[in-house]
Formats: C-alpha cells, structure tokens, sequence
C-alpha cells in the first residue's frame, strides 16, 4: 500500500499549493520513489473545460482528452510523469459517479447517504491513482482553502482514510502569513485560525508550510508551534522565489523530505538534485533578455493582469529560454487594443517573437488577425497555438489569396469562404448544444513533412504526438489555393487527414499548430518548436 499526503489551503487561494505539491513530488522522486499527484477540485463541474479561464486558470488537457485543473501540469512538469483521468477529481465527477452506480443498483437497494458514500467514493479514486501508478507516495492536493463549505467531503475523506490506516497518511497545511505594511511584522494569526478549522474537520496537520515574502524566523516557528500544537520541527518556511522550480531546494534546505520519510517511519535518503539544481542556477544567472509578446486575451480582469490563463505557455517560453541560457522578458498584449488602436502595432518591432495564443468566441479575433498580418509582413518571429494557427490561415486566404470574405464558421455562421470549419460530428454537437467534453481532446498523431522546420525542430522525425483542444478544423476545400500561394502544409493526421501545422515560407520563423505544444513542454525537457522558435528569436536580438 503507499503512502498518502494530502496538501491543503489555509488563508487564502492561490497561494502556491500546487507548487508546493509539486515541489514535494520532486524531492521525493529525487530520492528514488514512484510519485503521483491527485488534485481535488471542490466544483461541482464534472471537468474544467466548460470554466472561464479568467476565472479558474488554464483548462490544461492530459494524454487521455481529460480537461483539468492547470495544477496538472505543474505535476507533469515537476514529476515529469504523463498523468491520467485518474489523477483529477471534481465533486462533479464524485457524485456523478455515486449516482450512476445508485440508479445500477451498486449499493444492493440500500439507501445512499452524503456521508459516509461520497468521501467513500472520493477513498476509491485517491486508491485506484496511486494502484494504477504503482506509486510509493501518493499527493493529493485539495483545492481551495480549510473552512470552505464545499470542501468539508474531501477533509472527510482525509480523516476516514487516517482512521483507517494511521501510519500511511500525513496532513500538510499551506498557508499564508502575512506582513502587514503598516506594521511591518508577519502575522501567524490567520495561520491559527487555518489550523483551528482544520481541527474541527477532525484533522491536525503534521506539518505547516509558511508562505510569505520572506522566509520565517524562529518566534514565528515557535509562535506557530505552541498556537498549532505542533513540533518546531514540522514547521517549514516557503518564501517568495524568482522561480517556482527554485521551490523544491528551498524545502531541501530546511530539510522536508527526510522530515515527511521520518513521519513515515521510514530511514533518510540522500537526494539526487543534480540537473534540477543545474537549472535552477541558470535561472539565477540570465541575464540576457528575449522578448516575447503573448497576444490574448484572457489575462484583462479589472485592473489587474492574471497570468493563468496562459501558465503553460509562459513555462515553455521560460523552458526553452533557460535551454539556450537567457532570461525570458514576456509581455502580454491585449488584442482588444490594436482594434481599437491600430497605430499601437508599430510597437511590435521591439519584440523578438510574437506568440498568439488559444482561445473562444469573437471577442479580440480582429485585434490578433491584426497582429498577425503584422508580423507576418515585418518578418517577425511567430508561434500560433490553436486559434493562432486557425486565424494565420485567415489572415492569409484574405491578404494573400484575395479571399477577402475569409472566415471560420466559429465566429461567422454564413460566411462566404470558410477556411475554418468544424468537422460533421462537431457541427452535430454544436446544434445539440453538447459542449462539455466534446471537443477534439488529448493526444494525436501527426505526420511531419520533411525539409519544413518543424520536421527540423522535431529532429527530422515523421511522427509525432501532441495534446488538442478544439472544435474547429482548417478547412481541406481551401489547401490548394493556399498552398498555391505559399502555405506549407507541414504537419498531417493521416487518419482524419487534417491538417495539424502550416508555416510560412520565405519567412525566418512563421509555425502555427492547431494542438497545444504547450502542454508537453518540461523545465529539463523543453518542446522542440517552443526551442526552435526561441532559438530564432535569440538571432533577432
């Protein structure tokens, strides 16, 4: 049987649980254990692929088609592991799941109960991940913040599953301590309140980690210590960091891994950090910049600028930057504005690539077909992920074919040329209004053409696979036409035969990819286009 940790929130979300979760995964995979990580979304969604990105984050997608929370990818990211359907778990997906087996007769006539059914559900999933994975060590990140209403299930299922085997399970509390400006001292008040209402689920953490913007000093420690019933030792500072992969040392330093193998009556185990140390030095080091643009428009909310929406682009930016040893300067540019103000465009100069990203609905197309035109006619560097390879192939057929009523029967039902268009399935599910989970999802195939530069990033290999995320398809009716006036077809499914990457010719970097390379990209593992689009901008410097 392996051994579980659950990580959980107190104060505030967002405040680096996943990271830190990650973090843990890294340290112990660094001493030679089988890892995987579960991460527990309290919504009652069934997956996240129906949420507003602005809202929740990135709608990152896994292997299988699985549209999940974005701390996924930090799991697949720091563990370096490929995970599955079973490592995501939603209320949605739990009661669901009870109630299909209730309407089958599983549960033999009697009657179902919240509790104890549902965090028994919850139980079996947490098990089946770690079986499946054949894991040593099983995380298991429960979003949110302790005290939450809809997360009082999960905590249940964490104290059921303690009961039941004690020595197999530890509790980990994030949480965040305050610094007051105008008192200038960290807090550990809200802490003790965090840690008060984890109690009264039933559950005492075995350790605390400190998040602030410095690292904790020892009346803290001992202050948490007496308030939280707990041992100095188990008290751990995670301050602010240029990088999130910098995370995992920091916790080296104080010692958490042999402390969580000691808890576990386990001996402790040297770790073997070399590369990531390596990396992590680069990182300090840069400090030549690259400056990418990231055109999109799902990082505007008020007056603050989120970068969520788009943390797996941003990572393998940063990925392949650190690859050839520079520092990523990425800027984010609404779309909205150069509708608005076209003249702002001239700006792009300054960029050595331009980046457009995925995305849904009308709002802000104009503003990057817009770009596009731009850095195509300037010979700017330029990567299109998804909607950014459907609207180059636009802005192409209307500026360079003459197909000025060029569109895609996403944003223009009745358009005259419509060189993006949704597959026969797809318009079905679309009449039906059947959206959650019916995109083309997860991994697929991908023959490359020899002698383009994607075959050429990719190591002159012919196939290849890569996760998607859309509805509509680059339009074959259109391929000779394009093609024609200089389109390269670069990439293929064969099996659908649908085109999966165009680029440009006469041009020192124009790619654009209908999947989400973006998803496979690792920090000692960096995606071969995001490198060779990097490597082209580094030239432009």
């Amino acid at each position: 049987m392996p051994r579980f940790i659950f990580v959980a929130g107190g104060v505030m979300s967002g405040i680096g649980k996943g990271i830190a979760t990650a973090s843990i995964g890294r340290i112990l995979k660094s001493k030679g254990f089988r890892v995987t990580a579960v991460k527990i979304d309290p919504y009652i969604n069934v997956d996240a692929g129906t949420m507003n990105p602005v809202e929740h984050g990135e709608v990152f997608v896994m292997d299988d088609g699985t549209e999940c929370d974005q701390d996924i990818g930090n799991y697949e990211r720091f563990l370096d592991e490929t995970l599955t359907t079973n490592n995501y778990i939603t209320t949605g997906r739990v009661y669901q799941a009870v109630i299909n087996r209730e309407r089958n007769l599983g549960y033999n006539g009697r009657c179902v109960e919240v509790v104890p059914d549902i965090p028994n559900e919850v139980i079996l999933r947490i098990k089946k991940a770690g079986k499946l994975a054949k894991a040593d060590f099983v995380l298991i990140e429960i979003g949110g913040t302790v005290g939450e209403y809809q997360n009082m299930l999960f905590l249940e299922a964490a104290r059921m599953m303690k009961l039941q085997n004690p020595k197999k399970i530890i509790f980990i509390l994030v949480s965040y301590l305050p610094i007051p400006a105008t008192i200038g001292e960290m807090k550990t008040k809200p802490t003790q309140t965090a840690v008060r209402l984890l109690n009264e689920a039933g559950i005492q953490p075995d350790m605390i980690l400190g998040r602030s913007v410095t690292s904790l000093d020892k009346p803290r420690k001992r202050k948490i210590s007496i308030f939280c019933n707990m041992n100095t030792l188990d008290v751990f500072s995670s301050p602010d960091v240029k990088s999130i992969y910098e995370v995992a040392l920091n916790y080296e330093k104080e010692g958490l891994g042999n402390r969580i193998l000691e808890k576990f009556g386990l001996p402790s185990v040297e770790q073997d950090f070399g590369k990531w140390k390596q990396l992590v030095e680069i990182i300090k080091k840069n400090n030549k910049e690259v400056k990418i643009g990231i055109a999109g428009k799902y990082f505007q909310t008020g007056k603050f600028t989120l970068m969520d929406s788009y943390i797996s682009v941003i990572e393998a930016v940063k990925h392949a930057c650190w690859f050839f040893k520079k520092k990523p300067e990425i800027h984010w540019l609404s779309t909205e504005d150069y509708e608005k103000k076209p003249q702002k465009l001239k700006a792009l100069k300054k960029f050595n690539g331009i980046i457009v990203t995925g995305g849904f609905g009308t709002r802000g197309t104009m503003g990057k077909l817009k770009v596009i035109e731009f850095v195509r006619k300037q010979k700017i560097p330029y990567l299109g992920l998804c909607l950014g390879m459907q609207l180059a192939v636009i802005e192409f057929a209307r500026n360079v074919c003459g197909l000025k009523q060029a569109h895609s029967r996403e944003f223009l039902k009745k358009c005259k040329h419509p060189v993006i268009d949704a597959m026969t399935e797809q318009k079905n599910l679309i009449k039906e209004k059947n959206y959650g989970g019916t995109m083309r999802l997860g991994a697929y195939k991908c023959k490359l053409k020899k002698g383009t530069k994607s075959f050429k990033a990719y190591g002159n290999k012919i196939h290849i696979s890569e996760r998607h995320r859309h509805r509509y398809e680059f339009n074959n009716e259109y391929r000779r036409i394009l093609e024609k006036n200089g389109l390269t077809i670069a990439g293929i499914n064969l099996k659908r035969n649908l085109v999966e990457i165009i680029e440009l010719k006469n041009h020192p970097f124009f790619v654009a990819t209908q999947f989400h390379p973006e998803y496979k990209s690792k920090p000692l593992k960096p995606h071969p286009l995001f490198k060779e689009f990097i490597k082209t901008c580094i030239k432009k410097t």
